[in-house]
């Protein structure tokens, strides 16, 4: 866990792990980078028992605006089949069920643009605390592309219910803090100033909670919230995009 990353900031505080996306000339933009990254810390967590808090955040103005587009353009160019956006596609689910897996509550500590994948990122999280200066987005529609990042749709749907989350997908619109708040894609608004003691008040019990019942009760949510899918349609999530963004690319050179 104690090595250099390039894209991200990682600080081990006893039994809280921080981790920050690091990319603020970018918005924070999810590379393939990124999600390298996260899959190290993410898999190193598995046999780390000593972690009972995992806090993800974003340097710079923002959490994160979204996939980087100049990458997917760029992978496109290498290989306009679109192999290797499936490969970015695939990695960026495994990182979101890692997020909801892992034994660590993981809090979302949002501020600024909060904008397609930065959704996704924040809505695996357990806890997600957002600044009252917060922008949500799913622009992927208005992008020519469908909404398919991470295994994101079920969970949204599941977090904050079919019908509004369909208005959202469907008009790529702006919504603030509250409005998240209202549709549980947050728990808690604060002040920009009062985030991190907004952490921390979440944080302090949770180092204090027995390590084997915090892994249980994640277990048991997470097969209640599954418990009604039958199919998850989300897994084709890699091949959809890819396809999507190869089929846009192809048109606009003919």
């Amino acid at each position: 866990m104690m090595q250099d990353f390039t894209s991200l900031f990682v600080r081990h505080e006893g039994p809280v792990l921080k981790v920050q996306l690091n990319r603020p000339e970018a918005g924070n933009a999810i590379s393939g980078a990124i999600l390298d990254e996260l899959l190290v810390v993410l898999g190193a967590l598995d046999n780390e028992t000593g972690i009972r808090v995992l806090i993800l955040s974003g340097t710079g103005n923002d959490f994160c605006l979204g996939g980087d587009r100049t990458e997917f353009l760029a992978m496109l160019a290498a290989d306009p089949s679109g192999l290797e956006l499936r490969a970015l596609g695939n990695k960026a689910r495994r990182v979101c069920d890692a997020l909801a897996s892992i034994d660590a509550v993981t809090i979302a500590r949002l501020h600024g643009g909060v904008v397609g994948a930065g959704v996704g990122l924040a809505v695996f999280c357990d806890l997600r605390v957002g600044a009252d200066d917060c922008r949500f987005r799913l622009p992927e529609l208005g992008l020519g592309v469908p909404p398919a990042w991470g295994g994101i749709m079920p969970r949204l749907l599941n977090e904050a219910g079919a019908a509004k989350i369909r208005e959202l997908i469907l008009t790529a619109d702006y919504f603030d803090a509250d409005t998240a708040n209202e549709l549980s894609i947050l728990h808690k608004v604060v002040p920009v100033d009062q985030l991190d003691s907004a952490v921390e008040r979440w944080t302090k019990p949770m180092i204090r909670r027995s390590a084997s019942a915090l892994r249980t009760a994640k277990l048991m949510m997470n097969a209640y919230a599954n418990a009604n899918r039958l199919a998850d349609a989300s897994l084709f999530d890699a091949e959809l995009l890819s396809s999507a963004l190869a089929g846009a690319a192809s048109a606009r050179h003919r």
